[in-house]
């Protein structure tokens, strides 16, 4: 007998991945994968509501995050040394560019990549990025992310058919593509 999802379990994956995207040091993308694989193994539609509770439990963890660090604004950023508003080399105002000339691209990204995402929401929140804008455009970035990671639990859990073994096999997997994959990518 393999646990069943349900309604609860939704609710728990989307404030495990809220709070995660708060507190950075919860595996989110592991949550979201073995709740694919539970999703999978007992009413396969409900990966659909594995990808939308997930991204909103990311979508809203960002949220928070940027209004943490916008609120934080100027104090903060006389402590980062290259985030200065005044900045001589303009690297805000290139992040900010950057992101605003690929906001979806840049805010998935940031998700992907282990220790990416404070630094892009921070350039953004100090370098004025607009809230309304952060708000439209993370809701794909947040989506994209759930789905990639509900992907990796379908795809383990279609290699490996024991649900239970999945569940572990696909948690560690995550792990390594969050952790261990964008260390492996060269340096520019």
């Amino acid at each position: 007998m393999t646990p069943d999802l349900g309604f609860l379990g939704l609710l728990a994956l989307t404030g495990v991945v809220l709070f995660g995207a708060v507190v950075p040091i919860v595996p989110t993308g592991a949550a979201v994968a073995a709740s694919a694989v539970l999703a999978r193994a007992e009413h396969p539609w409900e990966l659909v509501l594995v990808v939308g509770f997930g991204g909103l439990g990311a979508y809203l963890g960002d949220l928070v995050m940027y209004a943490i660090l916008r609120a934080a604004g100027a104090p903060l950023a006389q402590r980062i040394g290259w985030l200065h508003a005044d900045d001589p080399d303009g690297a805000l105002q290139r992040l900010r560019h950057g992101i605003e000339e690929h906001e979806v691209r840049s805010l998935l990204l940031s998700r992907l990549i282990p220790a990416g995402r404070i630094p892009v929401l921070l350039a953004a929140a100090l370098g004025g990025y607009p809230w309304g804008r952060f708000v439209t455009a993370n809701i794909g970035a947040a989506l994209l992310w759930a789905v990639m990671y509900s992907l990796i639990g379908i795809l383990g859990n279609t290699i490996i058919p024991d649900t239970r073994l999945a569940l572990g096999a696909v948690v560690l997997v995550a792990v390594l593509v969050s952790v261990v994959l964008p260390r492996l990518t060269p340096k520019r």
